[in-house]
């Protein structure tokens, strides 16, 4: 089977926003609170934060569960690892996720500021100054056979979009309009022409929009 990359479990809100503006340290999607764009998710059985058993089971659980499923590794764009803008000022920050972060994978960080790799738990971040095409077949490598998860945010997302590299995504849309920030479309019928689209709604109020490649 080819190796696919894949958009699992992204959220925007109604009107087409991934994050809000004016992200820091503190609040990483800017103005937004994140919770309507993420309780969906956090209310699944299978959420990788939970620590306590119960949580819900059906569609939201199941379209969590495979997020996780088949991925050998992970691109993001550098807003999603931290705020930092420009040269990296202090290479003891290590990302908002702690010492043990929920890929469990390599993950491939884009940025034109390049720092050394590191090590949390079996999570190793390597940082690229590199196209979409070049990072993709690092990460394929990487990957050793199975796919390769792209994580986002809004910009990095597009820019794999425009150069047709992507081929399946899960948006969840969540019925919130953030008005500004980063947004991913006008209306995701902006994609029909590459993509399939099935849209599907859940009881906890968000839309899972599923597209894959015509």
């Amino acid at each position: 089977m080819p190796q696919l990359l894949r958009v699992q479990c992204f959220n925007v809100s109604r009107d087409g926003f991934g994050t809000g503006e004016g992200q820091s340290l503190e609040r990483p999607f800017g103005h937004a609170d994140p919770t309507p764009l993420f309780s969906w998710r956090a209310a699944t059985a299978s959420f990788v934060y939970r620590t306590e058993p119960g949580g819900s089971r059906g569609l939201d659980d199941y379209l969590t569960r495979d997020a996780e499923c088949n991925i050998g590794a992970e691109i993001m764009g550098r807003n999603k690892f931290g705020p930092q803008r420009g040269p990296w000022e202090n290479h003891d920050w290590q990302g908002w996720w702690g010492d043990n972060p929920p890929f469990h994978t390599p993950v491939f960080v884009l940025t034109h500021h390049v720092r050394p790799s590191f090590t949390l738990a079996d999570t190793t971040f390597h940082f690229l100054d590199a196209s979409p095409s070049e990072a993709l077949a690092q990460a394929k490598q990487a990957a050793d056979g199975r796919d390769v998860r792209l994580g986002g945010g809004v910009a990095t997302i597009r820019e794999f979009l425009e150069a047709d590299l992507v081929d399946t995504m899960h948006i969840a849309v969540a019925p919130v309009d953030l008005e500004r920030g980063e947004r991913l479309w006008d209306s995701p019928d902006e994609l029909l022409d590459r993509f399939h689209l099935e849209s599907v709604p859940s009881s906890s109020g968000v839309t899972h929009l599923l597209f894959w490649r015509r």
